[in-house]
């Protein structure tokens, strides 16, 4: 089962329009070209508004004016990658994907396109030990996006000795996937291109609510439980990411979820204990095996769980289908509209599934 750290949980006709706009996009990317100093990927002269800079971003630790069209942009959240590629930048620098993410440390939504515009990979640096700032002072850039991360004020001073950098809007760990878009979109110049790539993906979520009615009006709780400390019980808040986009699909946090939840937070904690307060139309969770949905029925607090004892279960496997849906970006979505919502709606049918 994932951490509930960010880095550790943190992955039809839409994508016909997603497509569509991709090649829109491609017509419109910076693409790459090669960096002997640093190996890695730089973006190519500027297609953004030729009105567009200076601009100046507002975020969580102030304003971050952007003077002129950024070449080489560093990413530092796992979304935040996907971001700036769906706007048709490539970027010199992201975050390894090790939760989810294939063997390159990246996904196959990230994967796919960059093939489609031709850019290369970028320079590939670790957050297992916090914002890594010295690597990201490697890739020479000259704009870091740090919207979908929980960076500290102080981490943001250094990373901004390094070049304009753009954190989150409110509190760490809390925003959208419709925010960091239009952050991302200001500071690249890109706002036209933000305001296609955010309607594309509201159509793939619009073609899932549509394929899977059952899913509408029904209450669900997002709780990560593991085999290994069944004592407690975690859960996402409304402000998680995951919750919002299960709401964008028409479903509703179950009203214990909503009583439990302070603001500021995207997950809690209560006792195993409590299990029975859990009711909801269907109880969301990770496994690491199959088994484990055994071990959590025949156990004798979380079996008690509502949407467990219902059989109304959704235990993820599929580590790359989660982190679609736990950092949702304009790339991710549609992948886990396609991957991971079927399995969801066979649990909401009442089938506990495995998936």
């Amino acid at each position: 089962m994932p951490s509930l750290s960010r880095r550790g949980a943190l992955r039809s006709a839409s994508v016909a329009a997603a497509l569509s706009l991709s090649g829109v996009l491609a017509a419109c990317s910076t693409g790459s070209t090669s960096d002997t100093s640093t190996g890695t990927a730089a973006t190519e002269p500027s297609t953004a508004a030729s009105d567009a800079f200076p601009v100046t971003v507002e975020h969580a630790y102030g304003e971050t004016t952007v003077e002129s069209e950024p070449t080489r942009v560093a990413t530092v959240g796992w979304g935040d990658q996907d971001t700036v590629l769906s706007l048709g930048v490539v970027p010199v620098g992201s975050v390894e994907i090790t939760w989810g993410g294939n063997e390159n440390g990246s996904t196959p939504w990230f994967d796919e396109k960059l093939a489609e515009l031709g850019g290369e990979e970028p320079a590939r640096y670790s957050d297992a030990d916090g914002v890594p700032i010295e690597e990201i002072a490697q890739t020479q850039p000259d704009l870091i996006i740090a919207t979908a991360t929980g960076i500290t004020e102080a981490e943001y001073a250094k990373l901004s000795k390094l070049a304009p950098t753009v954190a989150f809007p409110d509190a760490p760990w809390t925003t959208s996937w419709q925010e960091g878009l239009s952050l991302i979109g200001q500071a690249l110049g890109r706002t036209e291109e933000a305001a296609e790539v955010k309607a594309a993906t509201e159509e793939s979520i619009a073609a899932a609510r549509e394929a899977y009615p059952q899913l509408e009006g029904k209450s669900f709780i997002f709780g990560p439980i593991s085999t290994a400390d069944t004592s407690k019980i975690d859960y996402y808040t409304p402000e998680d990411n995951r919750p919002r986009i299960l709401t964008e699909l028409g479903m509703v946090n179950a009203p214990v979820i909503e009583r439990l939840s302070k603001p500021g937070q995207f997950y809690g904690t209560i006792s195993a204990e409590r299990a029975t307060d859990l009711e909801s139309d269907v109880y969301i969770t990770y496994g690491v095996k199959k088994s484990d949905l055994a071990t959590f029925q025949d156990d004798p607090l979380l079996g008690r769980i509502p949407g467990i004892a219902s059989g109304h279960v959704l235990m993820s496997l599929d580590q790359t289908a989660s982190l679609g849906m736990s950092g949702p970006s304009p790339l991710s979505v549609p992948y886990a509209m396609e991957e991971f919502v079927p399995a969801l709606a066979k649990a909401v049918d009442g089938t506990p599934t495995v998936g």
